[in-house]
């Protein structure tokens, strides 16, 4: 679809000054968004939003769909109620670089705590918005709120590693774990949750003041993933559910070996048959959450270099006809024409 005239910046959200070591979507972000204004600037450009993984890459994101905890704004929640304020003292003020490993151990508790305070209290408005975002979101939050609850039960370990029953999914034992854990299972959809309120209450915001987000989505996901675990079918593995070919680019003048990144390829011809399904879905949510797409490595849609998963670089991939027009067909056959950026 065709873009007016128009000019905007690219701050990702964990750039932002805000409390508690990284940025988020407090006071600091409605400042910027006030900057943004003051300045005639029609667009905020952001990375992925999603959570990330090892090496704590917007690119390298443990979900397609969910929203990265870390940039939830205590601030705020201490505002809703949800945690008192004296729980905040001491954390540290974001400075010109992130410590993500700080930062996740003091500020998951946090957000956890407040997530079961606001299970325990149940404040009737936000929790039928509640209500009404688990069932509007189910297609991936159950998948990511069980990911996450189990990678932190066998210690991060990929999702490969698990019990057999736990990797394929068994319906019984995925029943049990369902019953165990079903208060962490609560606090995990609370927290995204949070997250999708403080995120569309500052789109809101910046709407009013005439701007958009511009989003961004990564062409190839992690293989230890949500996504990976819950749709392996999708993706190049082996019986033993282990990547087959992976992603990457060819030698160029930057690299003489190429760069192996080592993300699982799709199987276009699975997502074809199935109506392109999984990417209708990764799009629409992209439209939830941004007025503008930029679909990352977009050349990877027309052909995509392909990596026997065992070698150590890239040499000796090849290059694989992508999904092409077909697949834009069938996103523009569901959701109309979309604002994409390539």
């Amino acid at each position: 679809m065709p873009f007016d005239r128009s000019s905007g910046i690219l701050l990702h959200i964990s750039s932002l000054p805000s409390y508690g070591g990284i940025g988020d979507l407090g006071p600091a972000a409605y400042e910027f968004a006030d900057f943004l204004a003051a300045a005639r600037q029609r667009y905020w450009q952001v990375l992925p939003l999603n959570p990330t993984g090892y090496g704590n890459s917007p690119y390298g994101a443990i979900s397609a769909f969910a929203g990265n905890p870390l940039l939830i704004s205590l601030e705020y929640l201490s505002d809703w109620g949800w945690i008192d304020g004296h729980r905040l003292a001491g954390l540290p003020f974001a400075g010109p670089t992130v410590d993500f490993e700080s930062v996740a151990k003091n500020k998951l508790p946090l957000l956890d705590e407040a997530a079961r305070n606001f299970l325990h209290k149940q404040p009737r408005e936000q929790w039928l918005r509640f209500q009404q975002f688990c069932t509007r979101t189910a297609h991936w939050l159950e998948d990511y709120a069980f990911y996450t609850v189990l990678r932190r039960k066998y210690a991060y370990a990929s999702w490969h590693t698990w019990p057999t029953a736990v990797v394929h999914r068994d319906p019984a034992t995925m029943a049990s774990l369902a019953q165990e854990y079903a208060t962490e299972l609560q606090v995990e959809r609370i927290v995204q949750f949070a997250f999708e309120e403080q995120w569309q209450a500052l789109r809101s915001y910046c709407k009013n003041r005439k701007i958009d987000f511009i989003g961004d989505i990564a062409i190839f996901v992690s293989y230890d993933s949500a996504d990976v675990w819950t749709h392996p079918e999708l993706f190049e593995l082996d019986e033993q559910l282990l990547p087959q070919m992976v992603a990457g680019v060819p030698p160029d003048y930057f690299s003489a070996s190429g760069q192996k990144w080592g993300n699982p390829l799709y199987r276009w011809d699975v997502l074809a048959a199935g109506g392109c399904d999984w990417w209708v879905d990764r799009v629409r949510r992209a439209t939830e959450l941004y007025g503008a797409i930029r679909l990352d490595h977009f050349r990877g849609f027309q052909a995509y270099w392909s990596i026997p998963a065992e070698d150590e670089t890239a040499i000796h991939g090849s290059w694989v006809t992508g999904p092409g027009a077909a697949l834009f067909n069938a996103l523009q056959a569901q959701l109309g024409n979309l604002p994409f950026i390539a």
